[in-house]
C-alpha cells in the first residue's frame, strides 16, 4: 500500500513541512557522499558517526547535542528515506497549516526529542545502551499522532498492488498510521534505525514516544481544525 494523499484541503503551502523533506534528502545524500551508496545508504561509519545513542544523552560530551539533531535527520537507506518522506508529506503539511508554520517546527523537533527521550527510558539497553540510532521516526510519530487527533475522521487515497493490478482506494486515516507502525517495525526488524543491528525495540520506543507526544501536545499548539469534506468532493 502506497499513501497518494489525504481528503483534508489545506490553505497555504506547507513551507515547513517542505524544508524538513529537502533537509532529510540533502543529509542523506552528503552523508551517502562521504561513504555508501545512494540505495543502499551510509555506510556504518557514518550512521555511527551521526547517529545518537542512549548512552551518549545520559553522558553527554560536546558532540552529544549536535548528534541528537543529526540522528533525526538522517535516514539509513533510500527505502528509509522514502517511506518517512512519504508520510511526513501526507500528514505533515495538514498539521502544518492547523498549527502554523513556527509552531509546526518546534512541535516536529520536540517531537523527535520526545522519541529519544522514551528510547532512553524504557528502550533495549536502556540509558546505557551504545546503540545508536538513526531516522525521522520520533518526528513524524508526532506529527502522526497530532494529525488523528485533529482528523481522526480522515480518509487517505491509497495505491494498492493486488497481485498484478494496481487499483487505489480510499481507507481510513487511522488505518494508514497503524501501517506506518508496521512499516516501522520492518525497518527495525531490517536494522535500517540501528545501525548495529537489533534496532525492533528501539524503533518502537522512538515511534511509540513521538506518537504519545503528539497526542498531547497537539491542542497546545493547533489554532485551527479544518472540516473532513464529503467523499465525492474530498479531491477535488
Amino acid at each position: 500500500m502506497i499513501p497518494i494523499k489525504d481528503n483534508i484541503p489545506t490553505d497555504r503551502f506547507p513551507l515547513v513541512t517542505v524544508c524538513l523533506i529537502l533537509a532529510n534528502v540533502v543529509v542523506y545524500v552528503l552523508a551517502v557522499a562521504h561513504g555508501g551508496s545512494l540505495f543502499s545508504g551510509p555506510d556504518t561509519h557514518e550512521l555511527v558517526k551521526y547517529g545518537v545513542s542512549p548512552y551518549q544523552i545520559t553522558h553527554p560530551t560536546g558532540r552529544t547535542w549536535e548528534t541528537v539533531f543529526t540522528a533525526m535527520f538522517l535516514q539509513a537507506s533510500i527505502l528509509h528515506l522514502a517511506g518517512n518522506m512519504l508520510f511526513l508529506w501526507i500528514f505533515g503539511n495538514n498539521v502544518e497549516d492547523s498549527t502554523g508554520r513556527l509552531r509546526f517546527l518546534a512541535f516536529y523537533v520536540l517531537g523527535g526529542l520526545a522519541a529519544l527521550a522514551l528510547q532512553v527510558a524504557v528502550g533495549a539497553g536502556g540509558s546505557e545502551s551504545l546503540a545508536p540510532t538513526v531516522g525521522a521516526e520520533g518526528a513524524i510519530a508526532a506529527v502522526l499522532g497530532g494529525y488523528i487527533v485533529m482528523y481522526p475522521h480522515a480518509r487517505v487515497l491509497t495505491l494498492v498492488l493486488i497481485i498484478l493490478l494496481f487499483t487505489v482506494i480510499e481507507i481510513p486515516a487511522m488505518v494508514m498510521v497503524g501501517l506506518w507502525f508496521a512499516l516501522q517495525a520492518v525497518f527495525g526488524a531490517a536494522g535500517l534505525t540501528d545501525p548495529t543491528g537489533g534496532g525492533g525495540a528501539v524503533a518502537y520506543f522512538t515511534s511509540v514516544g513521538g506518537f504519545v507526544f503528539g497526542l498531547l501536545a497537539i491542542r497546545a499548539v493547533a489554532t485551527r481544525r479544518k472540516a473532513v469534506p464529503p467523499t465525492a468532493a474530498a479531491y477535488r
